[in-house]
């Protein structure tokens, strides 16, 4: 189902402390509380994120009250079948989840919804997978991503780790059976995918008009490559698709994951870190059309961390997010930073 661990950590393997170090700013507005929807939890030869890294980035300034983990192929079981092997990174993460609730290491209660993989090509049999990853959960397993991201015209932009087929959404009938087992168990559904592929989500989400689904990183703008250089196109066709999604009651919108390196801003490639205006004013435009097309009762910010490192700190990037929400009301700020999240993920 899934590509080798280490093509993750691999590619986290040039991230440099140092560097993000470089750009240092106050904390805008510390006293807003935050629900962190999106974030990982891993530790590969390469490279590492567990407990003491996520709460090194949460401790940064900001008020995360909580978080939640996506898969990321952390930790899965090496025995047993093939497709109860993602039912290790539950475990694995709910460990790490119980530690924090312990208040042993400070008031952020890392990953209080806990989001898994599982193979929904096995159609009605996964539900003995999903009901695995719900007994070992400990009442934080909430729902899957399966990530469909998939390119052809760009060597550089990587397929998805379940290695996914161009219409997987669309057209993949197997993976529609598996996917309606997620309604009958009142499980999420994180989508993932590049904005070519948008149009698929669109059918996936009119097919299954009662099943929450939360589209992750503003949709996957690309700009990477055969891309760079077609930044207005790309826009364009990006912008008409999350339009056309929101239209669709049952999706959500993450709003964040533009600083990884398929976006094609190059934050990485400079001296030092921008600062959280130069992110703001560079993200504002994808920002602004999916908080215009979702609102913020569907519309939640990420950190996408420690993915999104390569353009910036924990503490510049829920700054620039605040910037971006700077004209929004009490209300709405709520919304946007932690309500719409624990509505969706259906936390304490």
């Amino acid at each position: 189902m899934t590509k080798p661990h280490s093509t993750i950590g691999s590619r986290m393997a040039g991230l440099d402390p140092a560097w993000l170090a470089k750009t240092q700013e106050p904390i805008l507005e510390p006293d807003l509380e935050i629900i962190d929807p999106h974030h990982h939890l891993w530790d590969f030869p390469e490279h590492s994120y567990l407990l003491p890294g996520i709460l090194q980035d949460t401790d940064s300034g900001h008020k995360i009250v909580s978080t939640v983990f996506l898969e990321c192929t952390a930790c899965f079981r090496a025995d047993g079948p093939e497709e109860m092997k993602p039912v290790g990174e539950v475990e694995f993460v709910n460990g790490i989840a119980a530690m924090s609730a312990s208040g042993a290491y400070g008031p952020t209660r890392v990953a209080a919804g806990i989001v898994g993989l599982a193979e929904l090509r096995l159609g009605a049999r996964v539900e003995e997978v999903l009901q695995a990853q719900i007994n070992v959960g400990g009442g934080r397993f909430k729902g899957i991503r399966y990530v469909a991201s998939w390119d052809d015209k760009e060597q550089s932009i990587h397929n998805g780790h379940t290695n996914p087929t161009q219409h997987l959404y669309r057209d993949d009938a197997k993976f529609h059976e598996g996917f309606a087992v997620l309604g009958k168990l009142g499980l999420t559904f994180d989508a993932w995918m590049y904005h070519p592929q948008l149009p698929d989500l669109i059918a996936l989400a009119r097919k299954f008009p009662s099943q929450p689904i939360v589209l992750d990183h503003c949709g996957g703008p690309l700009g990477l490559g055969w891309y760079s250089g077609k930044r207005d196109e790309v826009f364009a066709d990006w912008s008409r698709s999350i339009r056309e999604l929101a239209k669709s009651p049952n999706v959500m919108i993450k709003l964040g994951g533009l600083g990884m390196r398929v976006n094609g801003f190059d934050f990485d490639k400079r001296p030092k870190p921008p600062t959280s205006e130069e992110l703001a004013a560079a993200w504002r435009p994808y920002i602004e059309t999916c908080i215009e097309a979702f609102g913020p009762d569907r519309a939640m910010f990420e950190s996408n961390f420690p993915v999104d490192k390569f353009s910036g700190s924990y503490a510049l990037y829920w700054n620039a997010f605040k910037r971006l929400a700077a004209g929004s009301s009490a209300g709405e700020k709520a919304k946007l930073f932690r309500e719409t999240a624990r509505r969706f993920y259906k936390l304490a």
